[in-house]
């Protein structure tokens, strides 16, 4: 039923999209007498675009990935970019945007003492702390508790039993949603806590939602008492306002209990149903005051969405325990957005990597990355480090699975070990460092969550949670294939070079 009310919502957003390139062409060819001077203005703008392009702040990838295209088709290539490939708000959304990040400054305190106390224990960590504080604005905290959630089933027990514990407000934001076993669930506790007063609500971007969710679903849940947002709509009109999504999964409880990770709320997730073979995918709770970090990034998705201006303090940390992990251990939620010209998500990523002595311990759906990252894996191996990398065997998409193992034989030429999970998909995106660095959270090692993407993550230093990660990759390694050169040396010629051709617009994927 649900599939059948989801197509015409698809043919209705295609059809004027269609259109409008259907009257384009037909302008060209009733004015094709003019054809010359169309043909010598759209070469220009796209001599220009290329010139943008080329003294933009983009990722030098992303750039090339545009020009070749663009350099290929100049009559219709600059004209496309301007519509669909620009990063840029418009002057009303670029007030609002500004707005919220004062917002989130001020509800953001700076924990400098943290940073103190981390620099006396581990200079490089306080290094990579700070980077998130000063440039995500988001503080580290040497108090609260977290919980790793090694598998989608874990995560949806734990987060039913903490909604079931909700009296003030329950907030949550995921890229996906769809109706079955999980969500119907969730939605069962979440319409009796708005009968017994809970502030409940909810948001989801509408691509991650457009095959899975009816159309107008968002009304249907306020009309049950369940606030309702949704990102970025989509409209069925050439834009360049598609490229950026939220890509977050985020549940918070009452201020004092968050979720994030890599679960959506979908049945795969929890493997009610089999799409690709077994999904393992992980998540992480959070208890205690870091979980105001989270809190303060979805109020100020919320307030953007909305247009409006709340007092984020009506939310902070209601009644919950004084939980730690021990003096030594430090817990840092973080926010990424695509907007600020900040790509906080990779520089993680690039910080844990470069500090690294003895082990990285990557899992990722896909491996969709540009030179530095490829220059700082490579690096650390060569070094000595002992780099490791779980990927899928069976992806979800062909054509970013092939751009994936594109980039095993430059890894492994440098003694990254690669393996693949053989039971089916892996979608958790985390890091372990040394065994005393971590990360869990939404951001993949694409192009879209490093750039285009809203995502978030935990960075945690020397809390028992990474022991569990550590144990866990160790565990998950026993269920993979160990990649080879001589397994890639094997494969077809041709599939190689089909490959190498979709890593060129791999950022555009």
């Amino acid at each position: 039923m649900l599939k059948k009310l989801l197509i015409p919502r698809t043919l209705l957003l295609l059809i004027p999209v269609l259109l409008q390139l259907a009257v384009l062409i037909s302008i060209v060819m009733r004015f094709n007498e003019f054809f010359s001077y169309f043909y010598f203005v759209s070469v220009l703008i796209s001599m220009v675009v290329v010139i943008g392009i080329l003294n933009s702040r983009s990722n030098p990838a992303y750039k090339i990935a545009w020009i070749i295209p663009i350099m290929l088709v100049p009559i219709f290539g600059g004209l496309f970019y301007i519509l669909v490939g620009r990063n840029k708000l418009n002057k009303r959304e670029r007030e609002r945007m500004t707005f919220i990040d004062q917002k989130t400054v001020e509800a953001l305190q700076q924990h400098d003492e943290v940073l103190y106390r981390l620099a006396d224990i581990n200079p490089n960590a306080v290094i990579q702390s700070r980077y998130i504080q000063d440039f995500a604005y988001y503080p580290p905290y040497q108090t609260g508790q977290v919980e790793y959630l090694n598998i989608g089933e874990v995560k949806f027990l734990r987060l039913k039993e903490e909604l079931r514990k909700a009296q003030h407000f329950i907030f949550l934001e995921y890229f996906i949603i769809e109706e079955g076993k999980m969500w119907n669930s969730l939605l069962e506790i979440l319409l009796e806590k708005v009968e017994e007063g809970v502030d409940v609500r909810l948001i989801y971007d509408d691509v991650g939602c457009l095959f899975t969710l009816p159309k107008d679903y968002d009304k249907k849940l306020e009309a049950m008492g369940i606030q309702c947002s949704i990102f970025n709509p989509i409209k069925p009109i050439l834009t360049m306002k598609g490229n950026n999504r939220d890509h977050r999964k985020i549940a918070i409880i009452d201020g004092h209990t968050g979720f994030t990770g890599g679960i959506n709320l979908a049945d795969e997730y929890i493997n009610e149903i089999d799409k690709y073979g077994h999904w393992k995918d992980t998540a992480i709770m959070v208890k205690g005051k870091p979980v105001w970090n989270m809190t303060v990034m979805f109020l100020s998705m919320w307030d953007y969405l909305r247009g409006i201006d709340e007092d984020f303090s009506h939310y902070r940390n209601f009644s919950h325990a004084e939980e730690t992990d021990g003096t030594h251990s430090f817990i840092q939620p973080y926010a990424d957005s695509p907007l600020d010209n900040e790509p906080v998500g990779q520089t993680v990523y690039l910080n844990l990597i470069s500090k690294a002595t003895k082990s990285v311990y990557i899992t990722t759906p896909y491996l969709i990355i540009d030179y530095e990252m490829v220059n700082a894996l490579t690096t650390a191996a060569k070094g000595g480090v002992d780099v490791r990398i779980i990927t899928p065997h069976h992806g979800d998409k062909w054509f970013v699975h092939s751009v994936t193992r594109s980039y095993y034989r430059i890894l492994m030429e440098s003694g990254v070990k690669i393996y693949e999970y053989t039971p089916g998909f892996i979608h958790s995106k985390t890091f372990v460092v040394d065994n005393e660095y971590a990360v869990v959270g939404t951001i993949n090692m694409d192009y879209r969550s490093l750039y285009l993407h809203f995502e978030c993550g935990v960075w945690m230093f020397r809390t028992e949670a990474i022991k569990l990660m550590t144990a866990d990759f160790m565990g998950t390694l026993a269920m993979c294939e160990a990649i080879t050169i001589e397994t890639i040396q094997q494969t077809f010629w041709l599939r190689r070079l089909g490959r190498f051709i979709l890593r060129i617009f791999a950022p555009l994927l």
